[in-house]
């Protein structure tokens, strides 16, 4: 795995460009984040590969008794095409440290890096048949992949419609045990006395960082009303000062949407704020003759029952509302049939203690956002599924507890 991880920082400059190339994402994001990243989650489940252990248990009569961390066997996954990377490594790196063999499928969008990713693994030294990497459509291998009686668990992240259907799969084959990490609609909530500066570029990264395309994406903003009028023009001046275009180009700050599908499905979310009475501040429309680009798209006076407040998007669309209390505040915040991550934004410890105890998510950023580490484990609440990715919470879901149980005779003490 160390060795594995070495050869993709030596491969960076190939896996960046393919990386964007398959899902336009930024080249120089990929390249100084993304791609340097995957080889640090690799370094980490490396390390604790030979940690893995059972304990020996205090039994109460003649009994010596202790339990062993098992590999639970052959593990399908199957990640999205919005961090194609990330996401592979995210899978394979516990697993591999728990002693899984795998099976991985990249979206049918993004095959590219999976394989590189296979390639290297190879002259890592990771023997044949450990990783392997199955490309095919969700409806195929995907399916195949779920419903497979010989494989052991399965972990996925992409939509809630389709985590619902490899759950069915699941408990219809083999009831393989079953990882999801799925949509989200997650809100930030912006309290009057944060600095304004710094909450209007924490908004701005959260609904358009990666073009929109991210799971967690802010895209559901909460103002306190004493600072929301000077927050909205902030906002407004950042996101039409914010460059689209080529991702191969330093200067853009967002490429395009990964395909035609998700371009018109995220224009059509923007017609219906447009006719359900949302104010579109700024934005609204693609740019260019040319590729999937889409303007940032601030929408404000965004009601609860709307579509682009309730609904996951998937791409640059700012659903803004105001709040007095905090009481209101917490209750729009848990609105929703999601629970994958939240953002507060204040100076005052009492109210962050209190709205991270009372949201109902997986991951509670306070004054920042998108703040991942390899050792915080990161998963959902309500339909943003279950499981961990990240941190020793991802390693323990590829290893099964055995107990072990065996008579003491003429022993001296239990």
């Amino acid at each position: 795995m160390m060795k594995f991880a070495d050869l993709i920082e030596e491969n960076v400059e190939e896996l960046a460009a393919l990386e964007t190339i398959d899902a336009g994402k930024l080249l120089s994001m990929t390249k100084a984040r993304d791609i340097p990243h995957a080889a640090s989650i690799l370094r980490y489940y490396a390390g604790a590969a030979d940690k893995i252990h059972g304990e020996v248990l205090k039994m109460s009569r003649e009994l010596h008794g202790y339990t062993l961390q098992e590999p639970i066997g052959v593990v399908g996954q199957i990640i999205p095409w919005n961090y194609p990377t990330v996401m592979f490594f995210l899978k394979v790196s516990p697993a591999l440290a728990a002693g899984c063999t795998i099976i991985i499928k990249p979206a049918e969008q993004t095959p590219l890096t999976a394989l590189y990713y296979a390639h290297l693994a190879k002259l890592a030294g990771i023997p044949d048949g450990v990783l392997n990497v199955v490309n095919g459509l969700g409806s195929g291998a995907g399916a195949a992949i779920s419903s497979h009686m010989d494989i052991d668990a399965v972990s996925f992240t992409g939509s809630t419609e389709v985590g619902r259907k490899i759950l069915q799969a699941a408990a219809a084959s083999n009831l393989k045990v079953v990882s999801l990490e799925l949509g989200g609609k997650s809100p930030l909530i912006i309290f009057n006395d944060a600095d304004v500066d710094i909450a209007a570029d924490l908004a701005l990264l959260g609904f358009l960082y990666n073009k929109g395309e991210v799971c967690v994406a802010s895209s559901r903003v909460y103002v306190q009303e004493g600072i929301y009028e000077e927050l909205v023009k902030k906002l407004v001046e950042k996101a039409k000062a914010w460059v689209v275009g080529d991702p191969f180009d330093p200067k853009v700050q967002q490429g395009p949407q990964i395909d035609k599908t998700q371009y018109e499905k995220v224009l059509s979310y923007i017609e219906h704020g447009k006719r359900e009475g949302a104010t579109l501040l700024t934005g609204g429309k693609s740019l260019g003759r040319k590729g999937y680009f889409i303007e940032p798209t601030i929408f404000t006076d965004v009601k609860e029952e709307m579509l682009i407040a309730k609904d996951e998007i998937f791409g640059p669309v700012m659903a803004l509302a105001k709040f007095k209390t905090i009481e209101e505040a917490i209750k729009r915040a848990n609105n929703t049939r999601y629970g994958l991550a939240a953002g507060i934004v204040t100076k005052d410890l009492n109210v962050a203690n209190t709205v991270s105890r009372s949201i109902r998510a997986g991951t509670i950023w306070i004054n920042c956002y998108f703040a991942f580490d390899n050792d915080v484990p990161f998963g959902g609440y309500k339909m943003s599924g279950f499981g961990k990715d990240y941190g020793l919470e991802s390693l323990h879901k590829y290893l099964q507890v055995k107990s072990v149980v065996t008579p003491l005779y003429n022993t001296p003490w239990l």
